[in-house]
């Protein structure tokens, strides 16, 4: 069986029990960074075969992991913080064991967009996750399209580049839509904020943000929540 399973993305408190029993139980944990990850199962006396897997090197890993599942093994896959496989790495071993019929299961758990968007206050009834933009090409182009939907977007980003994210989207949307900028989540300093653009770019244009950022904009069509009372 290969585990996915979510670790969490800032107090240790939000693992959940399957998640330790999982780790404690399988024969080997696949890390995206061995160094992140053994604080973590430190930090709860766990001690397991690690093996690196990460964006440079899971095309190469998938044969000698696959291999591994289909004589018996149990495998647990984390990353540094998160789910794997939302914008961590994750989908191709997830999609070759299925192609190879070898079972796979994801533990319910701690993903970062998920209690940004909830704490937001913009309408979450409808969204799109959109992930991490691409840095140069394309980037304008999926800007445009965001700025068109009528659904809530939300956005990973780096602190180095968010004032350039929101230079952007206000130049795509303009600088009186909402938008949610939520860093740290879970963590001492975490800090939630809701405003226009305009206002966020003031908000933070004195000083570098810190932390990892979800950026969540409200839709063309403002989003607003539908009524989900079935109507004659």
């Amino acid at each position: 069986m290969l585990y996915v399973v979510p670790t969490p993305v800032g107090n240790l408190e939000d693992i959940t029990l399957r998640a330790l029993r999982v780790l404690r139980e399988c024969d080997v944990i696949l890390c995206e960074d061995t160094r992140t990850s053994s604080k973590l199962l430190q930090h709860f006396e766990i001690k397991k075969p690690m093996w690196s897997f990460h964006a440079f090197n899971e095309h190469k890993a998938l044969k000698g992991i696959t291999e591994q599942l289909a004589a018996g093994k149990n495998i647990a896959l984390i990353s540094d913080a998160g789910t794997p496989g939302i914008s961590d790495p994750g989908f191709l071993l997830v999609r070759e064991c299925r192609a190879l019929g070898l079972e796979v299961t994801c533990l319910p758990g701690p993903t970062a967009f998920v209690p940004a968007l909830v704490a937001s206050g913009l309408a979450a009834d409808r969204f799109w996750f959109e992930g991490f933009l691409p840095h140069k090409k394309g980037r304008q182009t999926r800007l445009r399209h965001l700025a068109s939907l009528d659904a809530t977007f939300i956005m990973y980003e780096s602190p180095q580049r968010l004032i350039r994210c929101l230079e952007e989207l206000r130049e795509h949307t303009g600088g009186d839509r909402r938008v949610c900028v939520a860093r740290e989540i879970s963590k001492l300093h975490e800090e939630i904020v809701t405003l226009t653009l305009d206002e966020a770019l003031t908000h933070f244009g004195g000083g570098a943000a810190r932390g990892e950022i979800v950026i969540i904009v409200e839709g063309a069509g403002k989003g607003k929540t539908t009524d989900f009372k079935e109507k004659e």
